[in-house]
């Protein structure tokens, strides 16, 4: 395999993992449409129902999302009554999340979206899938790396 065609595989590798996230939270976001959920809203639902109450700050670290897109996300989530908002008992600047009784009651009426991870993988061999997952996670932890010295270059 000659240099061009490495350096055309490892473009590709990007594009193909960002059409593919794109992909999902596009069927997501189709699977939710009649519920009025965007994926996000849904995936701050998930962590309030399953793993109880929240501080916000949490959530933007989890979800890695800016803190100002995470403000709107709850706002909204607060009007629907889906999700209250209460300051932490330590620090009143920090505020708690968890879910109220509409919002467990629309948890679970929502459809099970695993269908989306069986559509993608189902068939593909589980030591390619691995393979996949340790690549991306090595590229990730090293442009993560490389971000925390403050180097871009």
């Amino acid at each position: 395999m000659g240099r061009e065609q490495k350096d055309t595989d490892r473009d590709l590798i990007g594009a193909w993992t960002k059409r593919c996230y794109f992909a999902g939270r596009a069927v997501m976001d189709s699977a939710l449409r009649p519920y009025d959920l965007g994926s996000v809203q849904w995936y701050v639902l998930y962590q309030l129902a399953i793993a109880g109450p929240t501080m916000q700050r949490d959530l933007v670290r989890l979800l890695t999302i800016e803190r100002a897109t995470m403000t709107g996300i709850v706002a909204t989530l607060v009007r629907k009554g889906l999700v209250e908002q209460e300051p932490d008992g330590v620090d009143q600047r920090q505020k708690r999340l968890r879910i109220t009784a509409t919002g467990a009651k629309l948890w679970g009426e929502l459809p099970d979206l695993s269908f989306i991870r069986s559509v993608a993988f189902d068939g593909i061999d589980e030591a390619d899938i691995a393979v996949a997952v340790r690549v991306l996670q090595t590229a990730t932890k090293r442009l993560e790396n490389l971000l925390q010295k403050g180097t871009t270059s």
